[in-house]
């Protein structure tokens, strides 16, 4: 497998990332409780992809890091699509959806509720040819694991890298 793979694959998360961090600190957007679940594998996947390359020459360890960062990018995607659902109607969020917090503490959880706008996950924030960015993250992450995914399928001789 050559190690452009995971090179990519953790590439690809760190892009996401920073179109997510752009589109909260750049933008404006302010993220809901699944916008933010939909980050760590992301980041999970960014790790991952970083230990394939640096155990690049240990083919097992590199293929399994590999699979374990492709892996994560998908749970993202599985998030996306779970929060699409969830905007569209289709199903319930989860219990944190428009919460704030999980403090005991009455004086705590009044000043987090005056202080941190309520982005509620069953509202879309911002959409691009009517897909919403929970959407585009599910459609990115399908992308990222078949591109990937189709690239350590192919027999040796015909990739780079190895």
């Amino acid at each position: 497998m050559a190690v452009l793979i995971p090179i990519f694959v953790a590439a690809a998360a760190a892009a996401a990332l920073a179109a997510a961090f752009i589109s909260e600190f750049g933008f404006g957007l302010q993220p809901c409780v699944l916008c933010i679940w939909q980050r760590w594998p992301y980041a999970a996947a960014i790790l991952l992809g970083v230990a394939a390359i640096v155990l690049r020459r240990h083919a097992a360890a590199r293929t399994a890091f590999t699979v374990l960062a492709i892996g994560a990018v998908l749970v993202s995607g599985g998030i996306g699509a779970f929060h699409v659902g969830v905007e569209q109607g289709w199903w319930e969020g989860t219990s944190g959806c428009g919460s704030v917090s999980s403090t005991n503490d009455l004086a705590t959880l009044r000043a987090q509720i005056m202080n941190a706008p309520i982005v509620r996950c069953d509202e879309v924030a911002f959409s691009l040819f009517g897909i919403s960015m929970a959407g585009w993250n599910a459609l990115f992450a399908l992308g990222v694991a078949v591109v990937a995914g189709r690239a350590m399928m192919m027999p040796a001789r015909h990739r780079r890298g190895d």
